[in-house]
């Protein structure tokens, strides 16, 4: 597989996908034609013409996926695939109702270049279990693409320890998702991501990330890591 997953499309200070668009183009490589997927916000036209805008500029053409026999045949036909940020259930939903979610797993399977960020970073685990969104809609399943062994947490935030917030932390939160599964969860702060190339996966960006078991203490990772051994 090609995958590259992005904990976040915008970092602080810089422009949408700034931050990580060498590693996007060398993804890429000599592909030009993208397929966008905006099922993660409601206005779906709107979140393409920023996309294709942003992309531009590096000289590629975006085709922003429909949920319906047209876009079925142009994710089938699609040279790579972006799948955007927005709330994670609503881009599952939209996936399942539209028979859209076994199309994205066969192409990605088989070596399509696979761009996502924050939900389209969820949905690339076996769960979207982990996500950080509020179910806005009730999808037919949780399970998602399951293109990586492990569970990702997006956007995941170390706790504050000057903060007078009494609510649970991130870590917490992974904590009780592993009082009651087994999988192991990366929490992937911005500015991270996880690059897949065939057998190999590693950890990319400037953040690091922090890996969560059940019955072990986190483990702390730095840029570079190699991820290849994360067991599901």
């Amino acid at each position: 597989m090609n995958l590259l997953l992005l904990s976040n499309s915008t970092n602080h200070g810089q422009g949408y996908l700034d931050h990580a668009m060498a590693d996007v183009l060398s993804l890429l490589g000599s592909v030009r034609q993208l397929a966008f997927v905006p099922f993660a916000l409601f206005d779906r036209e709107g979140y393409a013409a920023k996309v294709a805008a942003r992309f531009a500029q590096e000289g590629v053409t975006i085709s922003a996926v429909t949920p319906d026999l047209a876009g079925r045949e142009l994710l089938e036909e699609a040279e790579a695939v972006f799948v955007g940020g927005g709330n994670t259930f609503r881009l599952l939903d939209t996936l399942q109702k539209t028979a859209l979610l076994h199309v994205l797993r066969d192409r990605a399977s088989s070596g399509m270049p696979y761009l996502g960020a924050s939900a389209g970073t969820n949905i690339a685990a076996p769960t979207i279990r982990t996500t950080n969104d509020m179910p806005i809609v009730q999808p037919a399943s949780f399970d998602a693409l399951g293109l990586v062994r492990f569970q990702i947490n997006p956007h995941f935030i170390d706790a504050d320890p000057a903060s007078r917030h009494m609510g649970e932390t991130r870590e917490d939160r992974l904590r009780e998702y592993l009082e009651e599964n087994e999988a192991t969860v990366l929490g992937l702060r911005e500015g991270a991501w996880v690059r897949v190339e065939g057998e190999r996966t590693t950890l990319g960006g400037a953040n690091g990330a922090r890996v969560f078991r059940r019955g072990a203490d986190p483990l702390e990772l730095a840029p570079g890591a190699d991820l290849s051994d994360l067991a599901g």
